[in-house]
């Protein structure tokens, strides 16, 4: 707080002096004569400044869009399994572990949840990494590492994946207990023509496909999915459990906390809802674009100003120039289009500017992401104007104002 109090008394001196070891400069008597007249070159500072403060807007524009179209593209990207409702519990005593079928009886009974599985890890972090081994296997094959997940039979049903090839764990079969299913990317890498039936080695234990299941989005929301097996022996460190819809989700929170406590009275009820875990993905883009959305607002408003004041300025400057023309014959629209037309060209050069910048900027950011949005020349186009339409409004205040003045009083202007 204390350097942003002393950036702030900075700013206001640095603004106020300015103008006062300007006007410090000027003769007194040319002054009150009325002989004092600004040089060609009074108005390039102010030009200058136009130029920069739009280009700067305008870069922040295209650079915001860019950031929101990439968390959109996250928010969109298709995740494999349906997580509205989803909530995940952590196994954090013994006394779960060993009481999971019971416990998940007696949520069934309650009428509260729809299902409920048993996990070596979340859904939305596939921490656990480990080589596979198979018969035939390349050089290449022999250093790509799996993303191997240990789950229940009823993690399936209870997540809402899709089965694309051969079946889902069912508590029907007992030798699911040695069976694994391996997702998209992994049933690519394994390279068989068709892996159902096959024999892959995890830790030394023979392990049978009897699946290949969509592909999920797990750690890298913007990554590309890596290849994972999941192997029916069951996991131990967390539960997923999914609410039933149709059930208000704090009266199934107070069910499921009481059902909890009866297994595992020594610890309190912890659950995490899969969307907010989501969330957290894209979190950091969210506040990029967040802050970009607000610091354009700024400087937009900042540049119209700035925009507002020299039109005004000019407006003032050429008074009687407008009176003359009018008694000339010059309509208001040819008067409105004479003052605007060099704001516009300001504008313009700032396109130039900012444009090139804002795509060098955002396609270095963008490099980030293995799976980005891309530059599309729209996003360019709707920017410049949207700032080309800003101008003419801010400008045209001013312009019509002076067009729309009555000549006798213009050329009585000195």
């Amino acid at each position: 707080m204390g350097i942003l109090l002393g950036v702030t008394i900075l700013t206001g001196l640095i603004a106020g002096s300015y103008p006062a070891f300007y006007l410090s400069g000027f003769r007194p008597v040319k002054v009150l004569k009325g002989t004092f007249k600004a040089g060609r070159g009074a108005s390039t500072p102010r030009k200058v400044l136009v130029v920069a403060q739009f280009s700067i807007s305008l870069a922040l524009i295209i650079g915001t869009v860019v950031v929101l179209r990439q968390i959109q593209l996250a928010k969109d990207r298709p995740i494999g399994y349906d997580r509205a409702g989803l909530i995940t519990v952590p196994i954090n005593t013994d006394s779960l572990d060993r009481h999971y079928e019971s416990l998940r009886t007696a949520l069934l009974n309650s009428g509260v949840i729809a299902n409920m599985a048993s996990s070596s890890t979340t859904l939305n972090n596939f921490s656990q990494n480990n080589f596979m081994v198979w018969e035939g296997m390349t050089l290449e094959q022999k250093h790509t590492s799996f993303r191997d997940i240990l789950v229940s039979a009823d993690f399936g049903p209870t997540i809402g994946w899709t089965i694309v090839k051969g079946r889902d764990f069912s508590r029907a079969f007992r030798t699911d207990s040695t069976a694994a299913i391996v997702n998209e990317e992994g049933a690519r890498i394994l390279g068989f023509k068709d892996p159902i039936g096959k024999t892959v080695k995890h830790w030394g234990k023979n392990v049978t496909i009897i699946g290949v299941s969509k592909d999920m989005v797990n750690n890298n929301v913007y990554g590309k999915v890596q290849p994972a097996i999941f192997l029916g022996e069951g996991g131990h460190n967390v539960f997923t459990i999914r609410i039933k819809p149709g059930i208000p989700v704090h009266a199934a929170l107070a069910t499921m906390e009481s059902v909890f406590k009866q297994y595992n009275p020594a610890s309190p009820f912890i659950y995490q809802f899969n969307d907010d875990d989501f969330k957290q993905k894209y979190i950091t883009e969210t506040r990029i674009g967040n802050l970009a959305t607000v610091f354009s607002g700024l400087a937009i408003l900042i540049s119209c100003l700035g925009l507002f004041g020299l039109a005004s300025f000019v407006a003032e400057q050429r008074t009687k120039e407008i009176g003359v023309r009018k008694v000339l014959g010059a309509g208001v629209v040819n008067l409105w289009a004479l003052l605007s037309s060099e704001f516009l060209k300001l504008i313009v050069l700032s396109m130039l500017i900012a444009m090139p910048l804002a795509y060098y900027c955002m396609s270095q950011w963008l490099q980030n992401y293995p799976i980005h949005t891309d530059l599309s020349a729209w996003i360019f186009l709707a920017s410049g104007a949207g700032i080309l339409s800003i101008t003419l409004a801010t400008v045209s205040y001013q312009a019509l104002k002076a067009a729309l003045m009555n000549p006798v009083k213009s050329l009585r202007t000195e």
